[in-house]
């Protein structure tokens, strides 16, 4: 067995073939964690040159001291889950892999807002209740009649942006930090008149690093009356409590959220407005094919690790 270790932790991989594929030619032995505590991070992962991490192990300074490693590759796009401050006074390389699963979550982002836009769970609802016809639905609206906001204008938001163009949609599209391009056949506009005029507003944008939300209860009491709001991006994004008084109130009537402010998020806080909610398990970001491409990403990253090269994505 090779005396150069990876760690990987904190993953549910049937098998670890995309991550044999690509360090094994590097002679290296890769060894399975859950990462669950810091004892369990220290018990696989010490003596490691690598450690490839999901998102439930936890890298804290104490932990940080016990570990050997070059670096730190995560799983993903997040790294609240690594003392960053820490990594860099020992010296620990950290990266992550941003670019993958655009498609998949702007899918995600589009497919429920549609079942909620077009009052799917409503529908099916009143059924199985033996309600029969349009009543209980009303009203409805095509998307041609409709507007779309999409705040945050990056790889994801402006792959929502296309989907939601392509369903007849006028498309808002509202950025801090980036340009609406010209072209694109969707109009650059406020915060504000994305939430007032959007009958979908789907976010797309980075969480603030205070943790402050950015819809509060003043953002959202100016969303238009029978809206549909989707948070696909940071739990962080959207006011909780506020957010379950604006459901109450109607504006926005309906919300699918993916992403929570504590996770696994219990549900009991959603009972009072549970016929306005579609909630999903953190899973905008999962299908085969964009599973596949960030285990790869991440192992390339790892394997630029043992090798001393430069890394594509370098946090610290």
């Amino acid at each position: 067995m090779s005396s150069r270790k990876v760690a990987v932790l904190g993953t549910r991989y049937a098998d670890l073939g995309i991550e044999e594929e690509i360090l094994g030619p590097l002679d290296v032995s890769l060894v399975l964690g859950d990462g669950g505590s810091a004892s369990e991070i220290l018990a696989v992962a010490a003596d490691a040159e690598v450690v490839l991490a999901g998102s439930r192990p936890r890298f804290d300074a104490a932990v940080l001291a016990g570990l050997g490693c070059r670096g730190i590759v995560r799983y993903g796009i997040g790294v609240d889950t690594i003392d960053l401050a820490a990594a860099t006074s020992r010296g620990i390389a950290v990266a992550r892999v941003s670019d993958y699963g655009t498609e998949a979550v702007a899918f995600h982002a589009v497919a429920t807002a549609m079942a909620l836009f077009r009052r799917l769970p409503e529908a099916d609802a009143a059924l199985r209740g033996g309600a029969w016809g349009v009543a209980g639905v009303r009203p409805l609206h095509l998307p041609s009649a409709s507007i779309a906001g999409v705040v945050g204008y990056g790889r994801i938001g402006r792959q929502a942006a296309h989907y939601l163009r392509g369903l007849g949609f006028t498309v808002l599209a509202h950025d801090e930090y980036v340009e609406v391009p010209e072209g694109d056949g969707v109009r650059s506009a406020s915060l504000d008149e994305v939430l007032s005029t959007g009958d979908v507003v789907t976010l797309h944008a980075p969480g603030d690093p205070s943790g402050r939300a950015l819809l509060g209860p003043q953002e959202l009491g100016r969303m238009k009356e029978g809206s549909v709001l989707v948070n696909t991006s940071r739990g962080s994004l959207v006011d909780l409590p506020a957010l379950l008084a604006a459901l109450a109130a109607g504006r926005p009537r309906f919300a699918a959220l993916d992403v929570f402010p504590a996770e696994p998020v219990d549900t009991s806080v959603f009972e009072p407005v549970a016929d306005r909610v579609l909630l999903t398990p953190h899973m905008a970001w999962y299908t085969e094919e964009s599973e596949a491409d960030m285990r790869r990403k991440a192992a390339a990253e790892a394997a630029r690790l043992l090798r001393g090269e430069p890394l594509r994505e370098p946090v610290v």
